[in-house]
């Protein structure tokens, strides 16, 4: 695997947390950029970094990744790498780079699980789109008790979450993402919502009843 023409080497980069930054690339852009970042252009593979790279780490390191930047550049270098073989829009693309980065994900906690290390939950939010008033009032609370409110979901719920908000993935990405069928990961969201309204409830943090339904 090669990192074409140094896509990859941003030291400056603030992966620590995602913020609601403008987008480097315009939803009318992006065909034009991959095209040219499957033929080798610096600029359009630089762009995809900057464009994926924030959330990428954000949501491994929401996981428990001990590197998540370390593992965001592993990621990026597999998915240039397979870039020729793909084709679609940009929801496929999304879908595509976090599929990669959850199986590395996956991969890394299993070698710490075979050292008989522990997963440890590091909440990192960013603040962009979220798929509900829940996530709202999450990002409102002290890292310490978001922690402990995903802490009580189950890993299933709580990778669906994070994908939904961090990775920003629909329902049917988020499936795609986890092997899963549409039908089990809106189950497995709406199991973890009503964990998480109870949860907040009990902590008299004002939520509202809607759930967003974009799909």
């Amino acid at each position: 695997m090669t990192d074409p023409d140094g896509a990859l080497a941003h030291p400056s980069l603030p992966t620590e947390r995602v913020g609601r930054a403008r987008r480097v690339i315009g939803p009318d852009q992006f065909e034009t950029v991959l095209l040219a970042a499957q033929a080798g252009a610096r600029w359009a593979s630089t762009n995809l970094w900057n464009e994926y790279a924030p959330a990428v780490a954000a949501f491994l390191r929401a996981r428990g990744s001990r590197e998540p930047d370390d593992l965001t550049s592993e990621v990026f270098l597999a998915v240039f790498d397979r870039l020729d073989g793909f084709s679609g829009g940009e929801a496929e693309f999304r879908a595509f780079v976090f599929t990669i980065a959850y199986r590395r994900l996956t991969d890394e906690l299993r070698r710490r699980s075979r050292r008989g290390e522990h997963e440890e939950w590091q909440q990192e939010l960013d603040g962009r789109r979220s798929p509900s008033a829940e996530h709202e009032a999450l990002s409102r609370l002290s890292d310490d008790a978001t922690r402990a409110l995903l802490d009580g979901l189950s890993p299933d719920q709580r990778d669906v979450m994070v994908l939904r908000i961090i990775a920003d993935l629909t329902v049917e990405q988020v499936a795609e993402v986890l092997g899963k069928r549409p039908g089990a990961v809106k189950a497995l969201q709406r199991r973890a919502l009503e964990t998480l309204r109870k949860r907040i409830a009990r902590g008299r943090t004002p939520l509202g009843a809607r759930v967003d339904g974009r799909e």
